[in-house]
């Protein structure tokens, strides 16, 4: 489904918002059409993002937690320790992808994880994100520009749920959060679980071939400039 058979995998750690969103934003601006399409893996300190077209009436008590008003589609959401995002810097013009197939491979993805536990879940129609029963327990926001892609989707895997009753998780009031290590009895192990997910995202995508690496030339680059 990509314009090649390879995918650079790029494993962040944990990571404060801003820099890994400036430099995912500054590397789709300066690409060429010749780079591989790139994934990059990350875990968040605590923040509270806020998409383009967000309302302030959904951020409710962001307290000490700070809030980014950043470049993607869709409301507010949080991301923190122990929720794995997902950014698939992907030259989709290139690849002759439509949004929404870019969409279902990343919702998908997901609900393939969680398959793979046993888990039922599913994607909606009138709401993106993947969800178990009526709790989401990914929340999806993009962005495509000089027909490339950033920002991507952030899985709740073992974290601290509390955050996101201080808003209207994506726009939508008492919207139930869930989380893996409330949906299975297995100890989760990080590790393999980013590696899941990764694979089944690499299959929607049709990648045969991943290259796993450490941290992106663009990030270093971008905290270079700005130390």
């Amino acid at each position: 489904m990509t314009s090649d058979t390879e995918l650079d995998v790029y494993h962040l750690g944990r990571q404060p918002y801003g820099p890994v969103w400036r430099a995912m934003r500054e590397y789709t601006d300066s690409r060429g059409v010749r780079e591989r399409d790139q994934l990059w893996v990350v875990e968040h300190e605590p923040v509270f993002t806020q998409g383009q077209t967000g309302k302030a009436e959904h951020l409710l008590l962001p307290g000490e937690i700070p809030v980014v008003e950043t470049d993607r589609g869709g409301q507010v959401t949080y991301h923190g320790p122990g929720q794995l995002v997902m950014y698939p810097l992907l030259d989709v013009r290139r690849a002759g992808l439509g949004v929404r197939v870019l969409v279902d491979a990343l919702e998908n993805a997901v609900v393939d994880a969680l398959a793979e536990h046993g888990i039922a879940a599913r994607a909606r129609p009138d709401a993106p994100g993947v969800y178990v029963d009526e709790a989401k327990i990914a929340s999806l926001g993009l962005r495509i520009r000089r027909g490339c892609s950033f920002h991507g989707i952030a899985i709740n895997l073992d974290m601290d749920l509390s955050p996101f009753s201080r808003i209207n998780p994506c726009g939508y009031a008492g919207q139930a959060m869930t989380q893996m290590a409330e949906l299975t009895t297995k100890t989760l192990d990080r590790h393999v679980e980013t590696a899941r997910l990764v694979r089944c995202l690499a299959s929607r995508l049709g990648c045969n071939a991943l290259n796993q690496s450490g941290m992106p030339p663009a990030l270093i680059a971008n905290e270079s400039a700005t130390a």
